[in-house]
């Protein structure tokens, strides 16, 4: 298999980047779309190149390290689906395929393909978390949560935090994403103690991050490898004038 690959090369934030060209032969089509970059690197080390620094870690579609824009599309043409997950399979023998990072006014580009995403988790750290007692686990019992509850609560926490959704938006918004680590622990007995608070205090550091705003054209849902609802939008709304009103 032969693909033709035109890939975004930038050595730092600050410096202009560009498409740089290259052609790999001896593809499978059962190779991973992040071997396949690994088997171009191979080639550029033996050449004596810089090899194409991108972001990865599982390769299991749990971490969200490795979104890329591939042919105009986040993480790739088929939907439900995380870079590492993405096959060769999934182009044609002799194809063109574009390589670029993921991009939003709130990501820079570190080099390459790696993007710094940090702001997302400094949305987490305002307030993506419960307080737990110390000691012993509790009993399993202790807090009843219904079948339809939990499944619902696991819907939203299946966000792995990639960024596609807010290198999809044309606002770059991050609603999505803020809405799903809300929605979560909302929808729980664990998360209702500090629930307005929660939900405050993530808003308003989303909003300190200049991501864009929310316009309803639902592309995040569309792109995201975990097919996250934009359901969990309204239910971040609906938590957070609720907590404006109650204070």
């Amino acid at each position: 298999m032969k693909l033709y690959l035109k890939i975004w090369r930038q050595p730092n934030a600050n410096a202009k980047g560009k498409l740089i060209d290259y052609t790999l032969e001896g593809l499978h089509p059962d190779m991973s779309f992040l071997e396949m970059l690994d088997y171009l690197n191979e080639t550029l080390i033996v050449k004596d190149e810089s090899p194409v620094e991108f972001d990865h870690d599982c390769r299991e579609g749990i971490c969200g390290s490795c979104g890329l824009f591939i042919n105009g599309r986040a993480h790739g043409p088929l939907a439900g689906t995380s870079t590492c997950q993405l096959h060769l399979r999934s182009f044609k023998d002799g194809e063109t395929v574009y390589i670029e990072p993921f991009r939003g006014g709130s990501f820079s580009v570190i080099r390459d393909l790696r993007v710094d995403r940090s702001a997302l988790d400094r949305i987490i750290t305002s307030g993506g978390f419960i307080s737990t007692p110390v000691g012993d686990a509790p009993e399993a019992n202790a807090i009843p949560i219904t079948h339809d509850q939990a499944e619902s609560a696991f819907d939203s926490a299946a966000c792995i935090g990639c960024g596609a959704c807010v290198a999809t938006c044309k606002n770059g918004s991050a609603a999505l994403f803020t809405a799903a680590k809300i929605s979560h622990l909302a929808k729980l007995p664990q998360g209702q103690v500090e629930a307005r608070k929660r939900v405050l205090n993530m808003v308003a550091q989303m909003d300190e991050e200049e991501f864009g705003h929310c316009s309803n054209t639902r592309a995040c849902e569309v792109e995201c490898p975990q097919e996250i609802s934009v359901s969990n939008i309204d239910r971040m709304n609906w938590e957070y004038n609720k907590a404006k009103i109650l204070g």
